[in-house]
């Protein structure tokens, strides 16, 4: 199947598309789907550090910020192109009921509306039960697929945004389109979050979950290639987003006001320093701009093929090896935060600095085995998507 090419020159022009109205509204998007991220991290520290104390944080309000803002940006484009704009946009829209939106913008009124409903929801859930046992409870995966429907949409939005210039000649929204992929790969990776801490990344359980969940992001980003080396800018983002509140979050003190308090916490805490996947991003990056000089489209199952196996070769051994130094004594400052991401509700003992569940969750040769099979159907599907980033028009 074509793909829509990008332009580097006049000669590359389409047929001429009408430029959308208000094109600050792509940029809003984005910046409200990075809300959404860096709102529930800091949630996570708010719940580790202080407890939930009331629904209003700070950093729940930044989070239902940024759906608000999605969910209104999203139904205002809906409403100019069903009712305002409708001759001028419909080559820019799809139809639903009657109603016509961009993709993006319908994807994004979905998660907006699936996050506001959660939040009685969860304000529900903590006063009948209390703390959360597990990050993904009831309230809490109606949020989390709330949050990614409106950062996925936003994705949808820019990327179609960039298609529509790159066919009329124009340049830009390229650092959107990359901005969104990081966004979402920093907002994927929360929802592993209490297997992929490093003291478990020595486990069985952490790596068939990384197989499961980054191949397909970082096959996407390299399929889409909004630029050449668009894996490693979009891991390099997710870095850049994690690191950033590891270093920030602790210079704002706190103390916990819920029992009970097993580690005395002065200052929010940080999480744990995040995955290098910028190593493999750039091992696959390199892989397909390969692939795509000597072999074009062509032979797409051995490209996911190498892929896999490129990408069990690079992260297994980076990850180990960055492992181990996350738990010694040489991470234990500001800048890895290594040891300083428990919480209140975690004892202090030199457990803390050991690796966990190496009896009964071993990594094995046959682990391996499964990452592959694993790591195959994620970076089909990371395939099949960012080609469909790379087409989507509307």
């Amino acid at each position: 199947m074509n793909t829509i090419p990008y332009p580097d020159s006049a000669s590359d022009v389409g047929q001429s598309v009408p430029r959308p109205p208000l094109p600050w509204i792509p940029a809003a998007i984005v910046f409200g789907a990075a809300c959404i991220t860096f709102g529930i991290m800091w949630d996570i520290s708010w719940h580790t550090t202080i407890g939930r104390d009331t629904f209003w944080t700070p950093a729940h309000l930044m989070m239902y910020l940024g759906g608000t803002l999605g969910g209104c940006l999203g139904g205002w484009r809906v409403l100019q192109a069903t009712f305002w704009r409708r001759s001028e946009l419909r080559d820019q829209t799809v139809g639903i009921l009657g109603f016509r939106g961009p993709l993006g913008a319908w994807v994004t009124i979905w998660g907006s509306v699936a996050m506001l409903t959660s939040a009685p929801f969860d304000d529900w859930w903590h006063n009948a039960y209390g703390l959360d046992v597990k990050i993904l409870s009831p309230p809490h995966a109606l949020l989390a697929a709330g949050m990614y429907g409106v950062v996925t949409g936003a994705l949808l939005w820019v990327a179609a945004e960039r298609n529509r210039r790159a066919a009329t000649g124009e340049r830009g929204g390229t650092m959107l389109v990359l901005a969104a992929g990081g966004i979402q790969l920093a907002l994927a990776s929360i929802l592993i979050t209490e297997v992929s801490l490093p003291n478990l990344q020595h486990t069985q359980t952490f790596y068939l979950a990384a197989a499961a969940l980054y191949p397909a992001f970082l096959c996407a980003a390299a399929s889409h290639r909004p630029v050449r080396f668009s894996a490693t800018v979009v891991a390099g983002l997710y870095l850049a987003m994690s690191v950033a509140m590891v270093w920030m979050l602790p210079w704002f003190p706190a103390e916990p006001k819920l029992a009970p308090i097993y580690n005395r916490v002065t200052h929010m805490v940080p999480p744990a320093f995040p995955l290098l996947l910028v190593v493999p991003a750039f091992a696959l990056d390199l892989w397909h701009l390969g692939w795509r000089r000597w072999m074009g489209s062509r032979w797409t199952v051995l490209r996911i093929l190498g892929a896999v196996g490129l990408f069990l070769l690079v992260f297994i051994p980076v990850q180990w090896w960055f492992s181990q130094f996350l738990i010694s004594p040489m991470a234990d400052n500001a800048f890895f935060a290594g040891g300083r991401f428990f919480g209140y509700g975690n004892r202090p003992n030199s457990f803390n600095g050991r690796f966990w569940k190496l009896t009964e969750d071993p990594f094995t040769w046959g682990t391996i085995g499964w990452m592959a099979l694993v790591a195959l159907v994620s970076s089909s599907f990371g395939t099949a998507a960012g080609g469909f980033l790379q087409r989507v028009r509307r």
